[in-house]
């Protein structure tokens, strides 16, 4: 009996301390809030999360209520841990060169080109439906990320750097879409106090401070005047990440980076709380009144499409051709086949899709439409990506070059 529950306790700690441990808890989350949005319960779900959580001197763009706090707040620690793990990459691992930096990035333009096309090409003839166009050009790293990691030998390393690569510089460019065609005008005091804070983190840098303290605090204030400038607040977490230092100051036996130690501390708050949070309020998207039938209407179709076909093709379209003419390299071990497959995965839309979703339809029951396409596209495509990697033969794995 005891042997029993020692074995079985230590499958349980395998378990949490595994990919698909976190992978597995953002997915029940999700499922969580989808039903209970769903469900007798639904009011009582949009009562929580609209709960009321506003800081006045945050100013008027504030996050008002826990909703906005997850997806505004807490996910900048997200982005943060993505680009650590993607700065650690590029100075020792499989984005080290200037060539396989450029595959990701040639890849996320790929993949925001093709799926506007294509979205703008369903719905010509639809002048307010097609304000919808960026609605399918958004990859979601906090959902597409953990089904990368629950896969684990599926996914090569290389393949794996390369699609968080490509996640962030996708969220990077869609947060810029959104502030050039659907934002609020800039507020340019405080894109100057952006740019201020900005020169001060690399200042650090370059100065060898190593205090972490110093960062954390210019962290937040960065993310202060992201908010008051109509630019997205979680950037905070990319900028943050991108200077900090990943030397040591060369002091005590074995000394840890500041790069590593922040990573350390954030990933398991990231993987067990945030996403999880994140998940459970923003995959709880009401489908009262969608219908099955609508889903051939020119906006839903046209996000679905954008993003079960438009996203693979770009960006498994623009990698090919990069690779073909000697622009970029492949990571090392990851056939062609393998990367058709993350560049399935890269048709879950979700988070970015919803907001832009709502800047583009706002006060039109278009909104509804578009939600019904964004959910069901980001659905088929993570099943068919996961397909595809899960049981697929990856054959020809080239070596690393």
């Amino acid at each position: 009996m005891t042997e029993s529950f020692i074995a079985s306790a230590a499958h349980i700690r395998r378990f949490l301390g595994s990919p698909a441990g976190g992978a597995s808890v953002l997915l029940l989350a999700s499922l969580a809030g989808l039903v209970l949005a769903n469900s007798p319960w639904a009011l009582g779900y949009t009562a929580l999360i609209t709960t009321p959580m506003k800081l006045s001197f945050l100013g008027t763009h504030g996050p008002e209520n826990m909703d906005a706090w997850v997806s505004d707040g807490l996910m900048t620690l997200f982005f943060l841990v993505v680009i650590l793990e993607i700065k650690k990459e590029t100075v020792s691992g499989h984005l080290s060169s200037l060539r396989r930096v450029a595959l990701p990035l040639i890849g996320a333009l790929g993949g925001m080109i093709v799926p506007a096309l294509t979205y703008l090409l369903v719905t010509c003839g639809h002048p307010e439906a097609m304000r919808g166009w960026a609605i399918p050009v958004a990859t979601d790293a906090a959902f597409t990320l953990p089904i990368i990691l629950a896969l684990g030998k599926h996914v090569s390393p290389g393949a794996r750097a390369w699609l968080m690569a490509l996640a962030i510089f996708d969220d990077v460019l869609g947060i810029l879409v959104i502030a050039l065609f659907y934002g609020s005008a800039l507020y340019w005091p405080a894109l100057v106090a952006v740019g201020i804070v900005t020169a001060a983190l690399i200042g650090a840098n370059r100065a060898g401070i190593r205090t972490l303290w110093s960062y954390a605090t210019a962290g937040i204030l960065l993310w202060i005047a992201l908010l008051e400038s109509g630019l997205h607040p979680t950037l905070a977490g990319v900028i943050t990440g991108l200077c900090l230092p990943t030397t040591t100051s060369g002091k005590g036996v074995g000394p840890v980076t500041p790069l590593d130690k922040t990573g350390s501390a954030l990933a398991p708050f990231v993987t067990w709380v945030v996403l999880p949070l994140f998940g459970f309020m923003n995959v709880g998207v009401s489908l009262v009144g969608v219908h099955p039938d609508r889903t051939l209407e020119a906006v839903p179709l046209g996000i679905m499409l954008g993003l079960i076909v438009g996203k693979p093709v770009g960006v498994f379209g623009a990698t090919l051709l990069s690779t073909r003419l000697k622009i970029t390299t492949l990571p090392a071990e990851t056939p062609m086949g393998m990367l058709f497959g993350l560049s399935l995965l890269c048709g879950i839309g979700f988070t970015i899709s919803l907001f832009i979703a709502n800047l583009a339809f706002s006060g039109s029951d278009l909104v509804t439409l578009a939600k019904m396409g964004i959910f069901a596209g980001s659905v088929l495509s993570a099943l068919m990506g996961w397909f595809w990697l899960r049981f697929l033969p990856q054959h020809d794995r080239p070596s690393s070059r």
